[in-house]
C-alpha cells in the first residue's frame, strides 16, 4: 500500500502558528485527562555503556559511577549504573504535545520519584498519561495554561524504574511577545575574575564527587550546605551537546513527514531558505526566541533539571540513592548565563525503615536570580543496625499526590 504523505507546502506555515487560549481550547484539553499518549520517540531506549556515558556528556556529569564501566564493576552494584535522569532521554515525556493547537509550550519542570537503577542491558519503556489541566494568569503572557502529565518508566522485566510528573506552561506567542517581560535582559559581560572563578569551580568539581566514601545518615546535619557546582557560561556547545546526549536528531524527510502530520508544531523558516524547523528552534535561533517573548536563545529545561540532580548525586556518594528530585523552571537561562546549583539539608527522618534526607535546591544565575527552585530526597546508609541495608529506592514510598 502506498503510504506516501502528500500535503500542499502551504499547510506548513512560514512562521510559528499564533494559536489562542480560549475557553473551548481549555475544555478540549481537560477532556483529555486520563488519556494515554503516544510517547514521543523513543530516542534512547536501550541502556549501554555508550548511551549512559553519552547522556552524562550531554549534561556535563563527571561521576565515574555513571560513565566508567570499569569503575562501576567494582562498586556494590557490580556494574555501571545510569545517571538517575537517564530515563528522560526516552523522549522528554511530560512536554507540550497535546491540546491547545498553535499555543507555545515551555517545559516548566519535573517531579521525579525513583525506584530502581538502570543498568547496561536494560531496555526502557514508558507509559505517559494526561493527569491535569490548570488555568492561571502570568506577567509573562497573561492567560496561561498549566498541563500535567505522568510518565511511568519500566525496564524489560516490567519493574517500575521511575515515575515523573511533568509540568508544562502554554502561552500565546503574541501576548508573550507584546508583554516584553524580559526585554531589558541582555547577555552578561563577565570580568576576567568572574570567568576565572567559574572555570575554577567547573574544573574542581571532580574533587566534590563523594564516590566510594560512604556518607552515613548520622553524619549529616540539618542546615548543612552541599558544595555548589557551576554550569556555564551557557553556549551553543552546551545546548547542542544535550541533544546529542539525548539521542535526538530529526533531519530531512524525517522532519518533513512529522511536519505534514503536525503542521502547527513546525514552520518553514525563511532564515533557512524555507527549510522546515520545529517551533522549539528558539533554543538555537534568537529571532524565534524573541517571537515568544524570550530575550535570546535559551537552555533546555530537562538539561537544567539534570544539573540539579548531579549536584545531589555528587554529594550523596555511591552508596546513596536519590529517591526524589523536583525542579521548577521559573526564569530563562539565555546564552551566556551561568547556573550555580546550590543545596541545603532541611530535614532528616526515617520512613519505611529507610533513613532519608530532604534537600532544598536552588539554581541561581550570575545576576543573583533564582531560576530554578526545587527539592530532593535522598536515602543514605545508616549506622543503626536495626535499619536494613538497601540497594535502591524500591522499598520506600513517599506517598506523593498525583498532581503536586
Amino acid at each position: 500500500m502506498d503510504t506516501t504523505l502528500t500535503t500542499p507546502q502551504s499547510d506548513v506555515g512560514s512562521a510559528p502558528a499564533e494559536g489562542r487560549i480560549t475557553d473551548e481550547a481549555i475544555a478540549e484539553a481537560r477532556a483529555m485527562i486520563g488519556l494515554h499518549l503516544r510517547p514521543e520517540g523513543p530516542y534512547l531506549q536501550d541502556a549501554t555503556p555508550d548511551t549512559l556515558r553519552n547522556w552524562c556528556n550531554g549534561i556535563g556529569d563527571l561521576n565515574p559511577l555513571y560513565r566508567d564501566y570499569g569503575y562501576g564493576a567494582e562498586t556494590r552494584y557490580g556494574s555501571m549504573v545510569a545517571h538517575p535522569m537517564f530515563p528522560m532521554a526516552f523522549g522528554w515525556l511530560g512536554r507540550t504535545r497535546w491540546g491547545l493547537a498553535g499555543v507555545h509550550g515551555f517545559y516548566a519542570g519535573n517531579d521525579w520519584e525513583l525506584f530502581r537503577h538502570v543498568r547496561p542491558g536494560d531496555r526502557i519503556t514508558a507509559i505517559e498519561r494526561v493527569v491535569g489541566v490548570e488555568e492561571k494568569e502570568s506577567k509573562f503572557s497573561g492567560r496561561l495554561v498549566l498541563q500535567y502529565v505522568e510518565a511511568c518508566y519500566y525496564n524489560q522485566r516490567s519493574e517500575l524504574v521511575a515515575r515523573a510528573l511533568g509540568t508544562c506552561t502554554r502561552h500565546e506567542r503574541k501576548a508573550a511577545r507584546e508583554t516584553g517581560k524580559y526585554k531589558e535582559i541582555v547577555q552578561h559581560e563577565y570580568s576576567d575574575e568572574e570567568r576565572d572563578r567559574i572555570d575554577e569551580m567547573v574544573l574542581d568539581e571532580p574533587n566534590q564527587i563523594r564516590g566510594a566514601n560512604v556518607r552515613y545518615w548520622e553524619d549529616v546535619r540539618e542546615g548543612e550546605e552541599l558544595p555548589t557546582i557551576a554550569r556555564g557560561p551557557l553556549s551553543l556547545m552546551d545546548t547542542m551537546g544535550f541533544l546529542v546526549g539525548c539521542g535526538r536528531g530529526h533531519t530531512h524527510g524525517v522532519v518533513l513527514q512529522t511536519a505534514v502530520r503536525h503542521p502547527g508544531h513546525f514552520f518553514r523558516n525563511p532564515e533557512a531558505g524555507g527549510g522546515v524547523e520545529y517551533t522549539g528552534i528558539g533554543h538555537h535561533r534568537e529571532s524565534v526566541a524573541k517571537e515568544v517573548g524570550v530575550p535570546g536563545t535559551y537552555d533546555y529545561g530537562p538539561q537544567r533539571s539534570s544539573w540539579m540532580c548531579s549536584l545531589v548525586t555528587n554529594w550523596m556518594g555511591d552508596a546513596g540513592f536519590i529517591k526524589r528530585v523536583r525542579t521548577e523552571m521559573r526564569r530563562f537561562n539565555i546564552m551566556g548565563d551561568t547556573t550555580f546549583c546550590k543545596g541545603k539539608v532541611v530535614r532528616k527522618y526515617v520512613k519505611d525503615n529507610v533513613a532519608l534526607v530532604d534537600i532544598e535546591l536552588a539554581a541561581v544565575n550570575q545576576r543573583g536570580e533564582v531560576t530554578t527552585p526545587g527539592l530532593a530526597t535522598v536515602a543514605l546508609p545508616s549506622r543503626d543496625a536495626r535499619l536494613p541495608a538497601f540497594i535502591d529506592g524500591a522499598g520506600v514510598d513517599l506517598d506523593l499526590p498525583l498532581v503536586r
